[in-house]
């Protein structure tokens, strides 16, 4: 192995927490009707498919105050190290992830958001630009704000988080 290899002692047992934002599942629930978690449950299945652990599924309403104190929760309590958030990142007026997750990260990696929307680009063309997908740092834990569709979660965790995240984690916690 050579000296400095950015890719060594990896973390190997990350603990990720998905939250799915939507006021529809959270409407749902309130009325006792059955749970359609589409995103949330390809998000799981890929999570521990990938080897790691995900320590709790969240669903929260479309709101500013109850995101940002989940997020510092998780951050503050050290009860995972990636938070996968999905749903909120449009253009809608009901859309706040973003400006829920924005005002809590040290660190933005804005490689993430422009590498997701040109690999989205690849699926749905130039509708790729209204997403607002971002991650970043809070508290030494990753925050991956993602589309709620199920075929936009896939993607993000397939072919970005799940292989990139140990080494940034490493890097995040360095």
């Amino acid at each position: 192995m050579r000296s400095g290899d950015h890719h060594a002692d990896l973390p190997k047992d990350l603990r990720f927490l998905i939250i799915i934002t939507s006021d529809t599942i959270i409407s749902k629930r309130s009325k006792g009707e059955g749970l359609q978690d589409v995103s949330g449950e390809v998000a799981a299945s890929l999570i521990k498919g990938a080897g790691f652990t995900v320590v709790d599924k969240v669903y929260l309403p479309n709101d500013v105050r109850s995101i940002r104190e989940e997020i510092r929760s998780a951050a503050s309590k050290g009860s995972a190290d990636v938070i996968i958030i999905s749903g909120g990142t449009g253009l809608g007026s009901r859309d706040v992830t973003v400006e829920a997750v924005t005002p809590l990260l040290e660190k933005v990696l804005l490689g993430f958001g422009e590498l997701f929307r040109r690999l989205s680009y690849e699926s749905v063309g130039t509708s790729a630009i209204a997403s607002r997908a971002l991650a970043g740092v809070s508290n030494g834990v990753l925050l991956f704000a993602l589309p709620g569709s199920p075929d936009a979660v896939r993607l993000a965790l397939e072919r970005v988080i799940l292989p990139e995240s140990p080494h940034l984690l490493k890097m995040a916690r360095r």
